[in-house]
């Protein structure tokens, strides 16, 4: 069964800690945390106090993506607010090998995420140290965008890859994740759904989290 992330950017800002209960009350496995600096994407969402009032609020575990250059410099940060997992960008680093690294040494889950163009191939020799891999079928920084079907490759990539080594890493996918897609990525391979706008404006959360588990 696939665990669903909300993603809390598609929140309602004003109200954050009540779609935090509403969303823990639905059966929300983990939230999602976009980090933006206005550089390595061209948005900016919330910085550090926010994700700390976040953390105090929520009862689940949060997974952070940082969308950021230089993605180090906020490691431990995210352990001091008892962050679970931390995801960087390959292109945000020349050392990522470091990075995931110093990420799991602060005993947090490390991932690598891939932007559509990025290839699986431009990961490959860290998928034997990772936790988990985020593949974005959209292009970051802006929420309610299109799923990018070409991506889906990715995934069968990754799954081929994965069955030759002994590090069985997790496949999150983030990015137009709704009823129909989220059986295509299971299909292929995903087993950590992120969902934003499609699960904030459901009217029955429980029930869209439940379908999307399944």
């Amino acid at each position: 069964m696939a665990k669903v992330l909300p993603s809390l950017l598609a929140g309602d800002f004003s109200k954050l800690g009540a779609d935090i209960k509403e969303m823990e009350a639905a059966g929300a496995d983990i939230f999602h945390l976009d980090i933006m600096d206005g550089q390595f994407v061209p948005n900016i969402s919330y910085g550090i106090p926010v994700c700390e009032a976040i953390a105090k609020e929520a009862s689940i575990p949060l997974d952070v993506h940082l969308m950021t250059y230089d993605p180090t410099q906020f490691v431990d940060d995210f352990k001091n607010m008892g962050v679970a997992m931390l995801s960087f960008h390959i292109e945000a680093t020349p050392h990522a090998h470091r990075a995931v690294q110093l990420i799991k040494s602060k005993g947090m889950k490390a991932g690598i995420a891939l932007n559509p163009q990025t290839s699986v191939e431009a990961v490959r020799h860290l998928l034997n140290d990772i936790d988990f891999v985020l593949i974005m079928t959209v292009n970051p920084g802006f929420g309610g965008q299109s799923f990018i079907d070409s991506c889906v490759d990715k995934l069968d990539e990754l799954v081929k890859i994965r069955e030759n080594l002994t590090n069985k890493f997790d496949i999150e996918v983030d990015g137009g994740i709704n009823d129909k897609t989220a059986e295509l990525v299971k299909a292929h391979g995903a087993n950590l759904l992120v969902s934003g706008s499609y699960l904030f404006k459901a009217d029955d959360k429980a029930a869209v989290i439940s379908a999307l588990k399944e």
